[in-house]
């Protein structure tokens, strides 16, 4: 499981970059997001959250429940909307407000 950046949506603007937790996203030849391992991603969507572009998916595979959805986070003020693509086509949306999104 890994994120996907879509080079055509990135600005460069380095958020990403700078909220990773494993030191993982670097710049590409043209100052575009990209990930250096795939395989050692987190799954934690710090980058998802910080993307104002939405150029980054989390990839949900079957193993876990996703059946090969991906995951992309908009924003809208303190909102936040969690965008599910499904492999079928469908989309789900799930919105939270941002200044509550990690209290359990």
């Amino acid at each position: 499981m890994s994120i996907i950046i879509d080079p055509s949506a990135c600005t460069g603007c380095g958020l990403c970059r700078e909220v990773c937790p494993g030191n993982l996203l670097c710049a590409d030849e043209n100052g575009r997001a990209a990930i250096r391992r795939p395989a050692d991603c987190w799954n934690c969507a710090a980058c998802l959250k910080a993307c104002a572009q939405t150029a980054i998916a989390l990839y949900l595979p079957p193993e876990i429940g996703g059946n090969g959805a991906s995951l992309r986070v908009s924003r809208e003020g303190d909102l936040l909307h969690w965008l599910f693509s499904l492999p079928d086509g469908r989309r789900r949306v799930i919105t939270v407000d941002r200044r509550n999104a990690n209290h359990y």
